[in-house]
């Protein structure tokens, strides 16, 4: 019998240890993170991977929660647990606007931060209102400030085909962060998460310091679940969803790995499986499409029309990590965007031409893109994503 709630759509660390849900410990990674000489980093994942939760695990653990970690890795490797003051930004919630309105939610988060350190007259601009924040919070802890900032990138994520507009809303998040290059000597730590990777010239202006550890071996597995994770954590749901579908215990080890394992994120990673599409199969009882089914960006379609790309023509393909892990608005081909949303991933790794091969990670993956292939009459000349049966977006939407 399963043991744990599964956490599916939830990312409060603390509401997930507090009644008792899954759990996969990834707490060494936050502390190994935490303990190097950098100060500023950024990881890249696609959605729905875990970066929201690895983010909320961060601020408890700023937050000197103790007692939320019992159990976990980092109980035995931390010795201080000093509470920092905190700054969370979650900025999912500017997705689609314009650029007014990304401003008037930009002070909206502002807000919410403001209330708690007791500034009760802001001052103008986002910029000058987290300058504000950063300094209140340093002298009324009498400590160092915490920066969380997740999917950074989510305001300009489905304008990234579209330069001018791209353009005004990169120029408002550039002016929101640039604060944290100023203030770094009130910081003790920055944590940046995000789907693209965008340049930190056109981002962070003079934050040239920011540690990428999206494609780094030690940092692989902070995100995902690992066969190893898997079979630690979820040995009797495994049991349980062998039982409810027929198969044996090693045929749906097998089945998991060949619908939602697969990805890899760096030359050395582990075997990687999609957390959401994981855990709503142990839910469902059932193998199915959950990851793509739960929302296709609509920026993946536009830049799929705008390269003039077909499903069958996207993988396998060879690539330097210089054109497929390329900033966003540098991108030559649709390589960069497939890799970093998780429509292909890493599959091998060659050190003496230092070419890797990405392919699409599983079957889950395959399939879409193989139904896309069968249901729209997409052609070579003018693509064309409209089809008797309706757009693209409506289909994915709804499959």
């Amino acid at each position: 019998m399963a043991t744990k709630l599964y956490p599916i759509g939830m990312q409060t660390f603390s509401k997930i240890r507090e009644e008792d849900f899954l759990y996969v410990d990834k707490t060494e990674y936050i502390y190994r993170m935490t303990h190097t000489s950098g100060k500023y980093f950024f990881l890249s994942r696609p959605r729905r991977f875990g970066k929201s939760l690895l983010v909320s695990t961060m601020q408890s653990y700023f937050e000197g929660k103790k007692e939320l970690f019992k159990g976990l890795a980092v109980e035995k490797l931390e010795k201080e647990w000093t509470e920092y003051p905190v700054l969370h930004f979650d900025m999912s919630g500017g997705k689609h606007m314009e650029p007014e309105q990304l401003e008037l939610y930009l002070g909206y988060i502002l807000e919410d931060q403001e209330k708690k350190w007791g500034i009760n007259e802001p001052r103008i601009g986002a910029n000058n209102r987290l300058i504000d924040l950063i300094n209140t919070a340093y002298e009324k802890s009498g400590k160092q400030v915490v920066v969380l900032i997740d999917e950074y990138d989510a305001p300009m994520l489905d304008v990234a085909h579209e330069k001018e507009q791209l353009d005004v809303l990169r120029n408002i998040m550039r002016n929101f962060f640039s604060p944290l290059k100023y203030s770094e000597a009130k910081l003790r730590f920055l944590f940046l998460t995000g789907i693209t990777k965008f340049s930190q010239v056109s981002i962070f202006s003079e934050l040239n310091n920011i540690t990428n550890v999206s494609m780094d071996d030690e940092y692989a597995g902070i995100c995902g679940i690992t066969k190893e994770e898997l079979l630690e954590n979820m040995s009797d749901d495994i049991d349980m969803l062998a039982d409810a579908l027929g198969y044996s215990r090693e045929m749906m080890i097998a089945k998991l790995k060949e619908n939602y394992d697969g990805y890899h994120f760096s030359k050395k990673s582990p075997d990687v499986f999609n957390p959401y599409s994981l855990l709503n199969c142990f839910s469902k009882k059932k193998l199915g499409a959950f990851w793509f089914s739960s929302g296709t960006p609509t920026y993946l379609i536009n830049m799929l029309r705008q390269f003039g790309v077909l499903p069958t023509e996207i993988a396998p393909t060879e690539a330097v990590s210089s054109s497929f892990n390329a900033p966003t608005e540098n991108m030559k081909t649709i390589t960069p965007l497939l890799y970093q949303s998780g429509y292909v991933t890493i599959k091998e790794y060659d050190p003496e031409t230092r070419i890797y091969t990405l392919d699409i990670p599983n079957k889950e993956i395959r399939d879409l893109f193989d139904t896309i292939n069968q249901l729209l009459d997409i052609t070579k000349v003018g693509i064309n994503f409209d089809s008797t049966q309706g757009t693209i977006e409506d289909w994915v939407i709804e499959a």
